[in-house]
């Protein structure tokens, strides 16, 4: 992000009523206009926590983010640029039951709209690209999907600082500022199951995202560093569960594991191997990947990845 810049961030809001694809779109009071909701990025907080926030302030909807659909950038009045990114968020019949929106001075309304009313309907271009990006992956048969995030562990002991086995290397202060501040954006997709490498280091970079979800971590030396050097991980079984699980997870590992278990998930999926595998794979410590797949057909490839720095 730049000093110069305006961040902000929102999301493609969906639902299915009776079989049909509809839309959620804002009026907003102030301005007598129709858009996508969406909002500015507030101090400390990731894109992805932004989208997710955004649209529950705006709407009353809880979502999880589905596939980046892009990002919109024009000028303000003020000269500065605008730089919004975009998310598809399916919208439960749970979650719409429990909207407790009311008309207020920022949203007047929300109006759920079939595509074509919306393109139709919109009063800015830049949401009118957004949607038909969105609408891009429908007609390529992707609507539902679900995340596997492949995330590093953070920040730990130097092993020249360390005098114990290497798997029982600690975080540090860094490690366990970045652990916390993983919990927003890894939640703002949904994660629900928590699977780490047995190391201490891993185990507790999650630690705090299994504590705000109130779930267990499953700790497994199939994604383990020991492992991995000493040629017995096993990331297909690992990513192969996860696949046919279809459910939103979080897999904590080492650097050098990461490319294997990218790796294994191309494999998995159908999907064609190239450079991009590289750079998902490449984290720095704390940063995580998150690989979208189709949550009807698994096998038909990766739709998209995005890959998350850390805050701290």
């Amino acid at each position: 992000m730049t000093d110069t810049a305006v961040y902000a961030a929102g999301g493609v809001v969906w639902r299915l009523v009776d079989g049909k694809l509809h839309v959620l779109v804002v009026h907003r009071t102030a301005y007598a206009d129709l858009t996508l909701p969406k909002g500015k990025v507030e101090p400390g907080e990731s894109l992805a926590e932004t989208a997710a926030r955004e649209i529950f302030e705006e709407t009353g909807i809880r979502v999880a983010l589905g596939v980046p659909v892009g990002v919109s950038k024009y000028r303000l009045p003020s000269k500065r640029q605008k730089i919004v990114h975009y998310w598809s968020a399916e919208a439960s019949d749970d979650a719409i039951r429990a909207s407790t929106f009311v008309p207020n001075k920022e949203i007047a309304a929300v109006e759920w709209l079939t595509p074509r009313k919306a393109l139709a309907r919109l009063s800015y271009p830049v949401d009118i690209e957004i949607l038909e990006n969105f609408l891009a992956f429908v007609d390529d048969g992707i609507l539902a999907t679900f995340p596997i995030v492949v995330l590093r562990h953070g920040k730990a002991v130097a092993r020249e600082d360390w005098s114990g086995p290497d798997a029982e290397r600690p975080l540090t202060d860094r490690g366990r500022r970045q652990a916390k501040a993983a919990v927003g954006p890894l939640r703002a997709f949904g994660v629900r199951k928590v699977i780490s490498s047995d190391a201490v280091r891993c185990a507790d970079t999650v630690a705090p995202l299994a504590k705000a979800l109130r779930t267990q971590v499953r700790t497994t030396a199939a994604l383990s560093q020991d492992a991995w050097e000493a040629g017995t991980s096993d990331p297909r079984s690992v990513i192969g569960k996860r696949i046919r699980a279809r459910k939103p997870v979080v897999l904590c590992s080492h650097g050098p594991v990461l490319p294997d278990i990218l790796s294994e998930l191309a494999l998995a999926t159908g999907t064609l191997r190239g450079s991009y595998l590289g750079s998902a794979s490449a984290l720095e410590t704390g940063a995580f990947s998150v690989v979208h797949l189709s949550a009807t057909n698994p096998g038909s490839g990766i739709v998209a990845i995005e890959t998350h720095d850390p805050k701290v």
